[in-house]
């Protein structure tokens, strides 16, 4: 999966969280048979966000989204959950990359808040 559009946008996002919180602690959680790599989840004085990835996208589900001003429209997944919103990105989409490690270092601050 190494050359996989998903493989690479997992770590982009990755390194996107990481430069957003360098402190940020990453975890594998929700180990199965249907997904025996787990999910990837990022904690800074809570949950933060996590990455899936899924046939056609990778979601990026902030924990507390639903909190998040998010100013340009990163969150646009799960927008009706009560206190978590997402981001899909699909093959072909571009991340706005600013606005991501904006919505991260928003997330981290709500957390510490």
């Amino acid at each position: 999966m190494g050359t996989d559009w998903r493989a690479r946008l997992v770590e982009e996002i990755r390194s996107l969280i990481a430069e957003a919180e360098p402190d940020v602690v990453e975890e594998t959680k929700w180990r199965k048979a249907s997904n025996p790599d787990g999910v990837p989840t990022f904690s800074a004085d809570g949950l933060v966000c996590t990455v899936e990835t899924y046939k056609d996208k990778v979601k990026v589900t902030f924990a507390q989204g639903a909190s998040l001003a998010d100013p340009t429209g990163v969150l646009n997944a799960s927008l009706d959950a009560g206190t978590r919103r997402a981001v899909d990105v699909h093959e072909g989409d571009e991340l706005d990359r600013d606005a991501f490690v904006a919505l991260v270092r928003e997330a981290v601050e709500l957390n510490r808040s």
